[in-house]
Parts: structure tokens; C-alpha cells; sequence
């Protein structure tokens, strides 16, 4: 892979492209999905919006956590985090390269099965009028929002108490840990499948589980705990 941005992350994705091998030998099935999500999340924003491409670059930074301490793309991480400059708008390019190098073809988002995007829009969901009413505004821009071809944006459900209210502070302050706000999908997909951690799946565990347990989980996902 020939990299085009000179700076720590482009720096970063060429370690990527280069140790391809020795990095999917190192993570598991969920750490590399997660990964994948995280770089397809880096192609998919606009090269000029900064901000943007600073959260998906630390995305992928987070996901990269799990590998060992002597593999050779783990140095690059720490200047990754270090840097106070924002990445260059050509790392989102490079994405979009080391996606077609180590996926061709988009696997399942991370920890679940095919057609788990489709579970997901079967799930309760409220309308964005009606989340919007349950936040007295425009909802943060934690909460998952997903766009369904046929019915609008969607705010899954379980983010809300049963009845009113407004969002769990732990949904917030778990989506903040697994980037909802650039990878809804993979947020959504962490919440409404099983997970071996909590001993059961961590939608249906809110509220009866205390909030730091679930916040540990999502921790060790994105820190490869």
C-alpha cells in the first residue's frame, strides 16, 4: 500500500497495509471486525471536516489496542494519540486503499451474524420527532441514529427508559466509548447481540445491571481487554 498521508495516521494505516497478515493473526473475530468498522467509518467521512476525521482516526487507534505490545503496528499508536495537529484530509483516502486491500467485501459489523443490519431495523425504534420530544430537542449526538430506506432516520428504543423520559446517561456515556456517532451500526449491533461479558445481551441488561458493569464491557471491547 502506498501511503498518501505523510503524517502519524498515514504513517499508522501503511504499518496496516504492510503487516496485514500479522495484524489479522493477532485479533479475534470481533477485535478485526471492529477494526474493519472503524476504517470503513474513516472512508466514509468528507476529507475536509476535520473533526471527523480526527474521531474516526482515534477509532481506529482504539481498535488497534488489542494487539500486543511487541507487534510492529503498535509504536505507531502512541504518536497517533500524541499529536496535537489534526490528521491530514488525504488519511481518508488511504482508508478507502487499505479497505479494498483487507476487505473487499464488507463482513458482518462486529460480533454478528449476516444480516444482523436487518435484525436491527426490526428492533422498537422511535422516529426522530419522537426522540427528539424525549430529549426537549435535538437528541445528543451520542444516541444511535440509523437511516432505514423505508422509514426515516430511527433512534433504537432501548436508549430510552420504557414509557418517557429522557436517554439513560449510560447509553450516552457507552455510545461516547464505541463512537456511535460515526459507526451507529456497530454501536447498535454491541447492544442487541449477546455478549459473553455481561452474561446476555446488553439492551435487555439496562437497568438491571449496574451502569459501570456495562460501561466496562464496551471498555474492554474498545481497549481489547
Amino acid at each position: 500500500m502506498n501511503t498518501s498521508g505523510e503524517g502519524p495516521t498515514g504513517r499508522l494505516l501503511a504499518l496496516i497495509g504492510e503487516h496485514r497478515a500479522a495484524v489479522r493473526a493477532a485479533l479475534d473475530e470481533e477485535q478485526y471486525a471492529l477494526l474493519l468498522t472503524r476504517l470503513e467509518a474513516l472512508a466514509a467521512v468528507a476529507p475536509d471536516d476535520g473533526m471527523a476525521v480526527r474521531r474516526a482516526c482515534q477509532g481506529i487507534r482504539l481498535a488497534l489496542l488489542a494487539l500486543p505490545f511487541d507487534h510492529p503496528v503498535r509504536p505507531a499508536l502512541d504518536a497517533v494519540r500524541l499529536v496535537a495537529a489534526p490528521p491530514e484530509p488525504a488519511v481518508v483516502l488511504d482508508a478507502r486503499e487499505l479497505m479494498a486491500l483487507l476487505a473487499p467485501t464488507r463482513p458482518p459489523a462486529p460480533g454478528t451474524p449476516e444480516g444482523t443490519s436487518d435484525e436491527i431495523l426490526r428492533a422498537p425504534a422511535l422516529s426522530r420527532d419522537e426522540a427528539h420530544a424525549r430529549c426537549g430537542g435535538a437528541a445528543p449526538p451520542e444516541l444511535i441514529r440509523l437511516a432505514d430506506p423505508r422509514g426515516g432516520e430511527r433512534y433504537p428504543q432501548f436508549q430510552f427508559p420504557e414509557g418517557c423520559g429522557s436517554p439513560y446517561e449510560v447509553v450516552i456515556r457507552v455510545n461516547r466509548l464505541l463512537l456511535a456517532d460515526i459507526d451507529p451500526w456497530g454501536a447498535a449491533a454491541w447492544w442487541l447481540s449477546g455478549n459473553t461479558w455481561l452474561g446476555g445481551t446488553p439492551a435487555a441488561l439496562l437497568g438491571r445491571l449496574p451502569d459501570q458493569e456495562l460501561v466496562g464491557a464496551a471498555t474492554a471491547l474498545v481497549e481489547g481487554d
